[in-house]
């Protein structure tokens, strides 16, 4: 979301600290009451393998390749021209070492400063996704999509826009090899697709002729979902009352409309200190073909479960707190699990908090990891303060059943930039 800064929410103590961490075991129920437990087998986690550069990761994105190669992706406030090329790294060894990956010139297309996505299909292709933004006007310029077919050895480039105000990203490929993306640009939610690996792209209907393109998700058969909520265009357009998911089964030929749970506050004003902070709106599917769902409302975390493509839904508050919880982010397995993070606190009390949810029975249940920090900074009144670095912190399921997450570093009093990569090897129970 370009440069747009997390507001101040609520201070928190130490012993507010500790009482997070102990109401978080004391999970709310659902509507019906009842309460979804939480395991006895805590997630380790364990010491971050770090990454650092010339470069700061912000907002970072990662996937598996197929060989199991695995790719991070980020951005780079900077204002300097020769920082606005995508930023992208890469693991040959499950995450132990780093190394940069040439995605070429901006002569070759690879222009990008701002939001990312990565995704990888099933033959091996990948495709990054990025997006420029003027710094200095606060506005979105385009998005661009970079295609390798030799495990990021080389790149092809495609602008899919170079529009005023494009914003927000996302791109999803589906089992039949197509790839599927959305923007926003002030004008509601675009939608671009290629069905020959990158090659070409059509751009099709819109989603929605308002609102942001919080989240994208795509499913086992070819579903998509697409999370559409009222702030885009990096906070320059507000289109009330604009809060709901659009669900496709026919490869984004069309959109069925469909109301989200639960309940939200949102604002004009993503910098106001009372408002619990909202850009990503995380969506995911699993192999049955089960959409899931998770949100703020404040102080608790909201889980929701559709087994009807998006038409009704069972809702969880999956933890509580006496301090609001914000951008969370969500992933799926094969087999029911969710993996999900999410922020707590602001500035020099901020803690990040990473939980396994096993969905597959009537109610999840939820295994929780220690929280940490993300060593990420900002400066106000002159005095370096705890920033998340972004919206989400991105996390996935690991071909190997391990969880992978990636934090970025933006350290500059201490002349640390780059990202954080954990493993978290969670035992079966």
């Amino acid at each position: 979301m370009g440069q747009l800064k997390s507001p101040v929410i609520f201070g928190m103590t130490a012993r507010h600290h500790l009482l997070l961490l102990l109401l978080a075991s004391g999970l709310l129920g659902c509507g019906q009451g009842t309460t979804p437990p939480l395991t006895d087998q805590p997630l380790m986690l364990p010491d971050p393998i770090e990454h650092l550069g010339p470069v700061a990761v912000r907002e970072p994105m990662v996937v598996e390749h197929p060989d199991g190669t695995l790719f991070v992706a980020g951005f780079s406030q900077a204002l300097e021209e020769s920082d606005q090329a995508p930023k992208l790294f890469r693991s040959q060894d499950g995450g132990t070492t780093w190394r940069p990956v040439d995605v070429g010139s901006p002569a070759d297309g690879a222009l990008g400063n701002s939001d990312v996505d990565l995704a990888v299909a099933p033959n091996g292709i990948l495709y990054f996704l990025t997006m420029g933004f003027d710094r200095l006007t606060g506005e979105g310029t385009h998005v661009a999509v970079g295609v390798s077919r030799d495990v990021g050895d080389s790149w092809t480039w495609t602008f899919l826009s170079r529009d005023r105000f494009d914003d927000r990203p996302w791109i999803e490929v589906t089992p039949d090899g197509r790839a599927h993306v959305i923007w926003n640009d002030g004008d509601g939610v675009r939608y671009a697709s290629s069905s020959d690996t990158g090659v070409t792209w059509t751009e099709h209907a819109r989603v929605s002729p308002q609102g942001h393109s919080s989240h994208f998700a795509g499913g086992p058969h070819g579903e998509l979902a697409v999370r559409i909520t009222p702030l885009s265009a990096s906070g320059n357009r507000y289109h009330e009352g604009i809060d709901f998911l659009a669900v496709s089964t026919d490869g984004g030929q069309t959109w069925e409309h469909r109301s989200a749970p639960g309940a939200r506050q949102w604002s004009a004003d993503f910098a106001n200190p009372g408002n619990v902070p909202r850009w990503v709106e995380p969506l995911a599917w699993d192999a049955a073909g089960t959409l899931y769902y998770l949100w703020s409302e404040g102080a608790t975390l909201q889980l929701g479960r559709s087994r009807d493509l998006g038409g009704t839904w069972e809702q969880w508050s999956v933890v509580t707190s006496e301090l609001p919880l914000y951008f969370p982010f969500l992933a799926a397995s094969g087999t029911g699990q969710l993996a999900a993070t999410w922020f707590s606190g602001t500035e020099n009390e901020l803690q990040a908090h990473v939980a396994l949810i096993d969905a597959v029975g009537p109610e999840p249940s939820v295994r929780l990891g220690p929280t940490f920090l993300v060593d990420s900074w900002k400066t106000i009144d002159g005095s370096p303060v705890r920033d998340t670095g972004g919206e989400y912190l991105p996390v996935l399921f690991l071909s190997d059943g391990d969880l992978g997450v990636v934090a970025p570093i933006q350290n500059t009093p201490d002349g640390h930039q780059g990202f954080h990569w954990y493993r978290i090897t969670h035992p079966p129970e």
